[in-house]
């Protein structure tokens, strides 16, 4: 699977494309249609994959026709399954209600949205944002390999070993 992240919008929102071959999953396309449309040429796009209902993970949903989506509200923490594509996803609230994350467990990665950050994690202090909830989400993600790869929805990419080291949310 190759993953291509585009940074789009005015809070610098990490869009990304996951490809295998010709199919292609894009994950909180948050603003700037033509930008990311320019890296879907030759691709097929089966689903937009949606962490959480933040304007500036969706801004541009409505610029994609005829492609199904997928978030927090028709979504169980199980496994699916969409095209060659397999993943998880955990209901990790605290930075919203309707925060999740999307395992791919084949590839040992997490697309974390706004709930962890290199370092950080999601504010809680937003509309239906939970202390309670984001502690809760933290100690269902530290039960993953410490190896896997975080892919949040703003910044650099991190691994949940360097963020249980590093993050004093994560720190036992």
């Amino acid at each position: 699977m190759e993953i291509k992240r585009i940074v789009v919008g005015p809070l610098a929102t990490n869009c990304y494309i996951l490809t295998i071959d010709n199919d292609a999953l894009i994950i909180d396309p948050g603003a700037e249609f033509s930008k990311i449309s320019s890296f879907l040429k030759d691709k097929k796009v089966l689903a937009i994959l949606i962490t959480h209902n933040h304007f500036d993970h969706i801004g541009c949903l409505s610029s994609f026709k005829d492609i199904p989506i997928y978030d927090g509200n028709n979504l169980k923490e199980k496994e699916y399954q969409i095209g060659r594509f397999v993943f998880d996803v955990i209901m990790t609230k605290g930075h919203s209600e309707d925060s999740i994350s999307f395992y791919f467990k084949n590839n040992n990665i997490l697309f974390s949205g706004d709930f962890l950050f290199y370092e950080n994690i999601g504010r809680t202090d937003l509309p239906t944002g939970n202390d309670y909830d984001m502690q809760k989400s933290i100690k269902k993600i530290i039960k993953y390999p410490p190896n896997m790869i975080i892919y949040p929805g703003h910044g650099c990419e991190t691994s949940l070993q360097h963020e249980i080291q590093n993050n004093s949310y994560l720190k036992k």
